[in-house]
């Protein structure tokens, strides 16, 4: 069990442990709720990890699923007790999307990000940042507007420390071209983007508008990656009506290839810093 997961990713895990037990046991999601005289939907919303489940919970459940390991129900039951911990984005619960996507991206070892419209989050400006929230929230004190900047700052601790996020951005090439704030903001945004590309564990690439269609032309996406629990790998699609979260391997693993097949098709990481040169210029 390592100890830098963080909460999210430790119930995931739990969960699919959780899983892998019921299905072994020979019982349906239906049946486990009956049995405890649950919500219909208790059960799978603790194996897709979308609630915290208590350690009693997992003892009832493992005694249920005939599981006598002991060290293995354990170490169960210490995950479940770890991934009810609090963390820094508790304090955010409240402005954050369904779905828990800070937990994650906090937990993954690398992420594959594709903005259609806007520069992403881990490389936005503040002041980048607080133009776009001030669009989409018109009416919110300002009060308000600082705690989603400071949240969206903090997510950005990512990209240093001991363990940085290996972080591949792809941005459709009117990213950099559509003005956001003003010429200052912009500027101060496409300096930015240069700097950040600096660093070893960031790759930029621009997809021209000449790159043609591919799977992504709906919205953005990210795939985000778990080095030591790779089955839990999943794949976050955002969008107006809502977001979705696709976690099974065979749909991940093709989701994967086309940020492979677009990024062949992409600019280079120095070519696309060499357009952003050219905007500053222009």
């Amino acid at each position: 069990m390592s100890d830098i997961e963080g909460p999210t990713l430790r119930r995931r895990r739990l969960g699919a442990e959780l899983k892998r037990c019921r299905e072994a046991a020979g019982l349906t999601q239906q049946d486990v709720s009956r049995h405890f005289e649950w919500h219909a939907a208790k059960v799978t919303r603790i194996e897709t990890a979308r609630v915290a489940v208590t350690p009693r919970d997992v003892r009832d459940l493992l005694t249920l699923y005939n599981v006598r390991d002991q060290s293995y129900r354990e170490a169960l039951v210490e995950l479940a007790r770890l991934s009810r911990e609090r963390t820094w984005w508790t304090d955010y619960r409240d402005i954050l999307r369904p779905g828990n996507f800070v937990g994650l991206e906090a937990a993954a070892s690398s992420m594959r990000t594709w903005e259609p419209v806007v520069v992403p989050g881990l490389l936005q400006t503040e002041a980048y940042m607080r133009a776009l929230i001030k669009t989409g929230r018109p009416t919110d004190p300002e009060h308000h507007i600082d705690r989603r900047v400071a949240l969206r700052l903090t997510r950005q601790s990512r990209l240093a420390g001991d363990r940085p996020l290996e972080l591949s951005a792809l941005m459709d090439e009117s990213v950099v071209r559509r003005m956001i704030g003003g010429e200052g903001v912009m500027k101060e945004q496409l300096e930015h983007l240069i700097e950040v590309a600096k660093l070893p564990n960031v790759m930029l690439q621009i997809m021209p508008f000449t790159g043609g269609e591919h799977l992504f032309l709906g919205g953005s996406a990210a795939l985000l990656e778990f080095r030591e629990t790779t089955h839990l790998d999943v794949v976050y699609l955002e969008g107006v009506a809502g977001d979705y979260y696709e976690e099974q391997p065979s749909e991940v693993a093709r989701y994967r290839k086309e940020f492979e097949r677009m990024s062949a098709k992409a600019l280079d990481h120095r070519d696309t810093i060499k357009m952003i040169e050219s905007l500053l210029v222009a």
